[in-house]
C-alpha cells in the first residue's frame, strides 16, 4: 500500500482519509478496518460508519468488480459536523437499485442497511466508467 496515499490529511475545517483497495472481499473487509481505526484516530463514533462501510465496499468488490481496477474508500469529515463516505468503482453501467429482497434469499439487503444507518445517501455517475456511491452521517444531533 503506498503510505502516501493511506496518510490521513488534516485541515481546519476538513479532515479526509483515501485509499484504493482491490475488488476482493479482503479489500473490502480492509475498507471496513481502516475506517474505524481513522474514525477512531479522528475520536469519531465508527460502529454506524463501519457498517456502512462494510457494505458499500462489498458492492464495489461483488457488483463493480472489473479486473485490474481497484475501488476507492474515501472519509471526510466536514467542520466536524458531518462524516461523508465515498465508494467509487468502476462499472458505471451497473447502478445500485433499492428493492425489498425475497424474504427467503440470502443477500440482497446491504444498500437496506446503508438507508436505515445513513442520514442521507446517494449515487453519482462518472466520470466515466466509474460511479460514486456515498453516505451521510450527521456527527452533532
Amino acid at each position: 500500500m503506498n503510505q502516501q496515499t493511506a496518510t490521513p490529511q488534516l485541515h481546519s475545517t476538513e479532515r479526509t482519509f483515501t485509499v484504493l483497495l482491490s475488488p476482493t472481499r479482503r479489500g473490502a473487509r480492509l475498507a471496513r478496518l481502516l475506517a474505524v481505526a481513522h474514525l477512531d484516530l479522528w475520536g469519531l463514533p465508527s460502529e454506524s460508519a463501519a457498517h456502512i462501510v462494510a457494505e458499500l465496499a462489498t458492492n464495489a468488490s461483488v457488483h463493480g468488480r472489473v479486473s485490474g481496477r481497484d475501488f476507492q474508500l474515501r472519509l471526510s469529515v466536514h467542520a466536524e459536523s458531518q462524516l461523508r463516505i465515498e465508494v467509487t468503482d468502476t462499472r458505471d453501467d451497473r447502478l445500485p437499485v433499492v428493492a425489498a429482497p425475497d424474504p427467503l434469499a440470502e443477500s440482497g439487503r446491504g444498500l437496506l442497511i446503508v438507508e436505515a444507518l445513513a442520514d442521507r445517501w446517494g449515487i453519482v455517475p462518472g466520470p466515466v466508467p466509474r460511479k460514486t456511491v456515498w453516505a451521510e452521517l450527521d456527527l452533532v444531533p
